[in-house]
């Protein structure tokens, strides 16, 4: 059996930290450098970027770490996989083989292709396709009208690429996990039915694709982490059975824990049934062991077979959007919001029914008896949003200018806009046959295969949850706290969707939160998801929930009108949440 293969991440979204690569490549011995680029929002701002400049589809920062590192990976054998292809996975390869002939280096470079389903999107409606939005069935309509559509490729395009010499393989759109999983199946020579393997393998990339938050990034308890400052990035040690183990170069700041790890293993996933397109891999098999300082096994993950379909990620151009805020401060804060609302519509030379869609929302950040300035205000935003450019223009932020010395008291406005539109992109999740979507490998200066999408029929060993602990809750008086001194959670979008995971630390504690934390419950401790329909699923080994709040997020990143339009802070609302809890878990206090 080979030796285990030590994969490296260097970035988790377009824009992480350039250095990144050549931390991980000079700070400490890898096998194979991986970085993640495309977020949903991603696809769309690489979409607006390709119309507006030629090679503006894929994440040039990429190219520039490859410039940084390429020539010590070549010496020391590292292979190089990154899905920064973008929209354009061949204009990315390009990029970097000209970076690597002004070096005097020759790489062998490859690129996955077939994603892109924008240029097939006729064809595949003629075909009699469903490309429904997956989570509201809402039919596709005029297919002109979008931008980008994606299917979610998986590892074996990968493989081909390394199987045939690649030293650095780039993608467009395949899942996260697959730039971990891809090299691990070529490395330890797994079958496309090794179902448990590959669902190893898609856990540590899921730990590791989103970079720093492995090591203590966005982690809950982050006042117990050393070295945040500088938080170093994460590699996964994949064995041949798929089990890992998850570290980072010793020296580096953060901290890789079971706690970290768990946050990690919860982001932005629905069921522990966690679809993907080479295997469904099971989140509620997984079991934590801490063997040393900063190093994590994950181990007795279980697969079985994939759908029999890919995921596609579709974006459109929904209009244009204008977002205000005024200052509301000090006394009568629900009066004066009242009549800035009022004010305003009366200044605006359309009314709210002239506007596709109007969202005014009153944000209470203001304290009682306030001992500064800016702990005295609230804020009222209102977001305006039509496919007319012209009516979201300058008249909408002069109504609300002039209501500067003619209405409330301690006027002035926060957050700009008002002055200019800007467009905004809907996102609509849908699903294609997986037969349909075939992977292109090309290799540049040599031939281009054909790798099918499609998963074999091998049914796999029934599968069972772990059970978890078997502690029981404490019982006894309780104390009103928050919860973030008893819980830990990770929150992220998906699509118009939220996902919440909550996790305890200790068996008593998560016996207490199993039972406490009904989705009821939540929706009374969080009151904006309480007309919502949400989705709770229990992951006992990792003492851990996760909820999915369907339609939390509307249209997707680019067109939410929260605050927050991404929802990574839900959890830490969660936490700052006071409930009763047993002094058991927290103590008497002061």
């Amino acid at each position: 059996m080979p030796e285990p293969l030590r994969i490296a991440n260097c970035s988790g979204f377009y824009g992480d930290r350039l250095s990144a690569a050549r931390e991980m490549v000079e700070g400490g011995p890898i096998d194979v450098l991986t970085g993640d680029w495309l977020a949903e929002l991603t696809m769309l701002i690489l979409a607006r970027s390709r119309a507006s400049r030629p090679g503006g589809g894929y994440a040039r920062t990429f190219v520039t770490q490859m410039e940084q590192v390429m020539g010590t990976c070549l010496d020391r054998g590292i292979k190089v996989v990154a899905n920064a292809g973008g929209l354009d996975p061949a204009g990315c390869a390009e990029a970097v083989a000209e970076v690597a002939a002004q070096l005097g280096l020759s790489p062998t470079i490859a690129y996955v292709s077939g994603d892109d389903l924008l240029p097939r999107l006729d064809e595949l409606v003629a075909a009699g396709v469903d490309l429904a939005h997956l989570d509201t069935g809402a039919p596709l309509g005029d297919p002109s009208r979008f931008i980008s559509a994606n299917a979610y490729l998986g590892c074996w395009g990968i493989v081909d690429a390394l199987n045939s010499g690649a030293d650095i393989v780039i993608t467009g759109r395949t899942t996260d996990a697959a730039i971990v999983c891809g090299p691990a199946a070529w490395h330890h020579g797994w079958a496309r039915d090794d179902w448990d393997a590959l669902a190893g393998a898609v856990v540590a990339g899921h730990v590791i694709e989103c970079g720093t938050q492995a090591t203590g990034g966005n982690y809950s308890f982050f006042t117990e982490v050393p070295g945040m400052a500088r938080t170093g990035f994460p590699w996964a040690e994949i064995g041949g059975d798929g089990a890992s183990v998850i570290g980072k170069h010793d020296g580096t700041g953060g901290q890789v824990s079971i706690g970290t790890v768990t946050s990690q293993l919860l982001y932005e996933i629905g069921a522990p049934a966690y679809l993907g397109p080479d295997v469904t891999a099971r989140f509620d098999t997984v079991a934590l062991e801490q063997v040393a300082p900063d190093r994590v096994r994950i181990s007795g993950a279980k697969g079985e077979p994939p759908p029999s379909t890919l995921k596609v990620a579709m974006n459109s151009l929904g209009g244009f959007r204008t977002d205000l805020g005024v200052a509301l401060v000090g006394l009568d804060v629900e009066a004066k919001a009242a009549l800035v609302e009022e004010a305003f519509w009366a200044a605006c030379p359309y009314g709210p029914a002239d506007f596709a869609d109007v969202t005014t929302t009153l944000v209470r950040t203001d304290k009682e008896d306030p001992a500064t300035n800016e702990e005295a205000v609230a804020v009222w935003r209102l977001t305006l949003k039509d496919a007319d450019e012209r009516k979201l223009g300058r008249s909408v932020g002069a109504a609300m200018t002039e209501l500067a010395l003619a209405t409330i008291p301690g006027f002035f406005g926060v957050g700009g806009g008002g002055r200019d539109a800007r467009p905004y992109g809907v996102y609509r999740p849908a699903v294609v046959p997986a037969e349909l979507v075939p992977q292109q490998v090309t290799v540049l200066g040599g031939p281009t295969t054909v790798v099918p999408s499609t998963a074999p029929a091998t049914p796999a060993a029934p599968v069972q949850p772990l059970p978890g602990p078997s502690a029981p809750a404490p019982a006894g008086p309780t104390r009103r706290v928050p919860l973030g001194l008893v819980v830990g959670a990770r929150s992220g979008d998906k699509g118009g969707n939220a996902n919440l995971g909550v996790f305890a630390r200790t068996d008593a504690a998560w016996a207490w939160l199993d039972g406490f934390l009904t989705t009821e419950r939540l929706t009374a401790l969080l009151p904006e998801t309480a007309p919502l329909r949400i989705d709770r699923h229990r992951l006992p080994a990792l003492r851990s929930l996760n909820f999915v709040v369907h339609g939390l997020l509307d249209e997707g990143v680019a067109a939410s009108t929260r605050q927050d339009g991404q929802a990574k802070s839900l959890g830490e609302w969660l936490r700052a949440r006071h409930a009763d809890v047993p002094v058991a878990l927290v103590g008497e206090g002061p």
